[in-house]
Order: structure tokens, then C-alpha cells, then sequence
């Protein structure tokens, strides 16, 4: 694609957007103040002809916004519909290209917005929507992870009472039907998850693939279908770290500053989490993983510095499997085909 003719930016907000339109001429300019509107579905239809009235055509634009969760959500799939190029990028991206002086106002924000996607241009990642299975996959997977807390806070509670010298019968019983009904909430959570998984041959087959993985089950799998399916990345592993955020960056300048390595600790907390428990469960029950940890741990290196190796090494097995369409081996080993060919040129 070829650079537009006009940007546009989008600020939205819970019940309204502000929108304003620069371009890019012998410099830079807004040609179309910012303009406010409503945030709901009705509206969407005056923003695109107020769009086309000033001749800003999908072919001649491209559409950028903040992430701002479900709040923007309708819009992108509404002007996605209609054959724009919506570009959804970090709040914080975003304010970071700017100095933080002057005015901050939805119209400013807007406009700010719009010189950005002038500007980065050549960094944005145009925004797809999710297909639909895979979104209600995405939605199940959040709310079973908020009733699993949920459900760890009646049992700390339940718990907690149990151990008072005046006990409350009462306050015990509505925890103990909290944590059954929960319980039954998340069986049913999974059963919906497994069904959706099942109507699609491909991604039936992706996760079958990785369940054949130790350590690897029907959650993380389905996590890993999600980010793998969605993510504005490629499918390799060091990508992957980078994006979920279990990848270790030096952190050093000059002589004063010399930090440890440690990771960022952004990205989809959901699977960080799921990679970390499969990670703890395989360095315990599995023999080759067992044994790595324990070497690592006799040579002095610190007990969470090898989990987070093991979730490194889990992600590239997981990404193997995938990519080769190959379900897991045990005790396979690779071979350099550098060595495999001195090894066929000696014989």
C-alpha cells in the first residue's frame, strides 16, 4: 500500500470520539478540524459520510486510533466494514511522540493522533478483526481467569473462618456455594471452549498438536491458538517471547549501570502465566526437564532464571510443533545438517 493522502485520527472515548484529518503536503497540516461524535452504532453512519464529504475514501486514508479496549471496538469493525485501513496503536506510543506540554483535550488528542499515523507510517500494523470463533474463545478464556480468582478469594476467606475461635456457620455456607457454583461456572467455561475448538478442523488440529507437548494443556493450548492466530507478529519463538514478555533484555550503560537481565513483564498475562505453571509442573515430573533444572541450579544459576529458560525452551517446542505441523516427539534430537554433511562427505 502506498502512503495515503490523508491521515485520520481518532480519539474515543467511553461515549463519544473526536476525530480530525492531516495530510501531508510541502509540510505537515490538519486539513479537518476535529469534529465530535457520539460512540454508538447510530452515529457511525454521520462519521463516514462527514468522511466521504471531504473526499477521505478508503482508498486515499488510513484510520488511526488508541487501544482502548472494548470502547473502540464497534468503530474499527464498522469502519473495517466499510473497507477503511484501521490502524489500532498503544496509548503510550503514542503520547511518547510528543513532549508533554500544552493543552491535552480530546480534540488535541486527535489531532496528535493523526500527525503520529503521518509520522510512523511506516511502523503501523494495519488492524484485522479477529474471526468470530476465535474472539468468543478469547472472551471465554478472560472470564474463566476471573473466576478462577474469584473463586481463590473464597476459598482464602473460607479458609480464614475456619480458623476463628467464634465461628459463622452462615458466612461459611454462602463461601462453600460460592466456590461450587464457581467451580461449575469454569467446567462449563472449559466445555464451551473445548466445543468452539472442536467446530474448527484447523484449530482442532493446532490444538491437538501442542497438547501432544508435556506440561501443555487444553488452556494453554487455546492461549497459544489465540496469540499465535491474532498477533501482529510472526510465528517464531524469539518473536514470541519478545510479544508475551518472557524474553530477558541486558539492561546496561556504561560503567555505572549494570542491572541484570530481567524480562518486561508486558504482553498477554494469561499465557505468561499458563507458560510459567506448565514450565513449574515439567521441571518437577518430566526427566529431561527435571534434569536440566537441577544441573542449572548445582552450577549456581538462580531457580527462577532456569524456569524462565524452560518457558523459553517450552515456546520453541510449541512453535515447532506448529509450524512443522509435526505432533511431539520424545527424546528427539535435531541434526546440523553442517555436521550430517562432513559426516556423509568422510563416509
Amino acid at each position: 500500500m502506498n502512503k495515503p493522502r490523508y491521515f485520520v485520527g481518532i480519539d474515543v472515548a467511553s461515549a463519544t470520539f473526536t476525530s480530525a484529518v492531516g495530510s501531508m503536503g510541502e509540510k505537515w497540516q490538519i486539513v479537518l478540524r476535529s469534529v465530535q461524535f457520539a460512540n454508538e452504532y447510530d452515529s457511525f453512519a454521520k462519521y463516514l459520510k462527514w468522511l466521504q464529504e471531504h473526499d477521505v475514501k478508503p482508498e486515499n486514508s488510513v484510520i488511526c486510533m488508541e487501544a482502548t479496549g472494548v470502547y473502540n471496538e464497534v468503530l474499527a469493525h464498522f469502519l473495517k466494514a466499510n473497507q477503511y485501513s484501521v490502524a489500532i496503536e498503544p496509548p503510550l506510543k503514542v503520547k511518547r511522540a510528543f513532549h508533554p506540554e500544552g493543552h491535552k483535550s480530546d480534540p488535541v488528542d486527535s489531532c496528535q493522533i493523526s500527525e503520529y499515523a503521518c509520522r510512523f507510517w511506516d511502523e503501523l500494523s494495519l488492524w484485522a478483526p479477529r474471526q468470530e470463533a476465535l474472539e468468543q474463545i478469547k472472551t471465554l478464556l478472560t472470564t474463566r481467569e476471573q473466576f478462577v480468582v474469584e473463586r481463590a478469594g473464597h476459598q482464602n476467606s473460607l479458609f480464614a473462618l475456619k480458623r476463628k475461635a467464634i465461628r459463622t456457620p452462615l458466612a461459611e455456607k454462602m463461601h462453600e456455594k460460592a466456590i461450587t457454583e464457581l467451580k461449575e461456572h469454569i467446567h462449563q467455561l472449559e466445555e464451551e471452549i473445548q466445543r468452539l475448538i472442536d467446530q474448527d478442523p484447523d484449530y482442532r488440529n493446532t490444538v491437538a498438536l501442542l497438547i501432544s507437548i508435556p506440561g501443555v494443556g487444553l488452556l494453554l493450548a487455546a492461549q497459544m491458538l489465540v496469540t499465535i492466530q491474532s498477533a501482529p507478529i510472526p510465528l517464531s519463538p524469539n518473536s514470541l517471547a519478545a510479544f508475551i514478555g518472557i524474553c530477558p533484555y541486558e539492561d546496561s550503560s556504561g560503567t555505572s549501570i549494570k542491572h541484570k537481565p530481567t524480562s518486561r513483564h508486558y504482553g498477554p498475562p494469561g499465557l505468561r502465566k499458563l507458560l510459567f505453571l506448565a514450565s513449574l509442573s515439567i521441571s518437577m515430573h518430566n526427566l529431561q526437564f527435571r534434569t536440566y533444572f537441577l544441573r542449572k541450579v548445582q552450577e549456581g544459576k538462580p531457580k527462577k532464571l532456569v524456569i524462565n529458560n524452560i518457558v523459553n525452551k517450552l515456546l520453541k517446542i510449541m512453535v515447532a510443533v506448529v509450524r512443522t505441523n509435526t505432533p511431539f516427539i520424545a527424546n528427539y534430537r535435531s541434526v546440523n545438517p553442517c555436521l550430517l554433511k562432513m559426516t556423509l562427505t568422510k563416509s
